[in-house]
């Protein structure tokens, strides 16, 4: 234990290899946690590395060498909380384009509309997920998928409307 405090006591003096191996203790439960939160690989390994990229930047504010692991978990906590309203909102703003907000959204309306957007073809899921989910707009889109601005608007509007026919046909 004292090596541990030690340990914290230099990382917090800037010592990055004593933060390395603080963070290389505690690794496997960051991500455990962050997995049984997320439910996603790729999303628990991001705000594990958001969440140890702040400690890092912020180590000089920690007030206690003994409540560094509670500390570093209260940032991956707030980083999964921030991921989970992402989700969301993301799944609210899919079902309300797709519905013109015509219904009050429900799990049901919402298992509908992942699954819909999964029938979509590749193409148009591709598109569609760029704008809604990463936030490119359609210039963008285009410049990354070698395409015309306009085809990649008229695309996502067809898939658009293909999810919503189906929608309609399924209530």
């Amino acid at each position: 234990m004292d090596n541990y405090l030690q340990q914290v006591k230099q990382a917090k003096q800037g010592d990055a290899e004593a933060f390395a191996r603080l963070y290389g203790d505690i690794y496997e439960n960051m991500y455990r946690f962050a997995l049984y939160t997320l439910r996603n690989t790729a999303d628990a390994e991001d705000v594990v590395s958001e969440a140890v990229i702040d400690a890092f930047a912020s180590i000089r504010k920690l007030r206690s060498e003994q409540a560094f692991k509670s500390w570093i978990f209260r940032i991956l906590s707030n980083k999964c909380k921030d991921k989970l309203k992402e989700y969301s909102r993301k799944t609210m703003e899919l079902d309300e384009i797709v519905m013109n907000c015509s219904y009050k959204e429900g799990p049901e309306e919402a298992a509908i509309t992942r699954k819909l957007f999964f029938e979509l073809a590749d193409e148009e899921r591709l598109i569609i997920g760029m704008h809604l989910f990463c936030g490119y707009k359609s210039r963008e889109i285009a410049e990354l998928l070698h395409m015309n601005e306009n085809t990649v608007r008229s695309k996502e509007s067809r898939g658009l409307r293909k999810m919503a026919g189906k929608m309609e046909v399924q209530s």
